[in-house]
């Protein structure tokens, strides 16, 4: 995992699995994030594997309404279409059109 700045916006890259085990990292980063920074971009393009932990910590910083998710890996898109949060989650194609909007 990685984070940088732009135009304002935290940007948080996603990268290998996420389950009970090893959310751990990113749900602070993300927490970090939406305390010092009014957009949250999530990078989730580097995501190999994801369960209904990641799901959930995606959905809770959704509802801080700073949220927006980038590139989802095929596997984070099979999960959201599941579960239906696809359609509720701002999801874009690159972090240039998340930290536009």
């Amino acid at each position: 995992m990685s984070q940088y700045e732009c135009c304002g916006a935290q940007v948080v890259e996603a990268r290998g699995d996420y389950d009970m085990h090893s959310i751990g990292p990113l749900a602070e980063a993300l927490k970090i994030a939406t305390e010092t920074h009014p957009k949250v971009v999530l990078d989730a393009s580097g995501v190999a594997f994801a369960d209904s932990t990641f799901l959930n910590l995606v959905i809770l910083i959704h509802q801080t309404g700073k949220l927006r998710v980038v590139a989802p890996s095929e596997q984070v898109r099979r999960l959201c279409a599941i579960t239906g949060v696809g359609d509720i989650l701002q999801i874009r194609e690159t972090v240039d059109d998340a930290v536009a909007s």
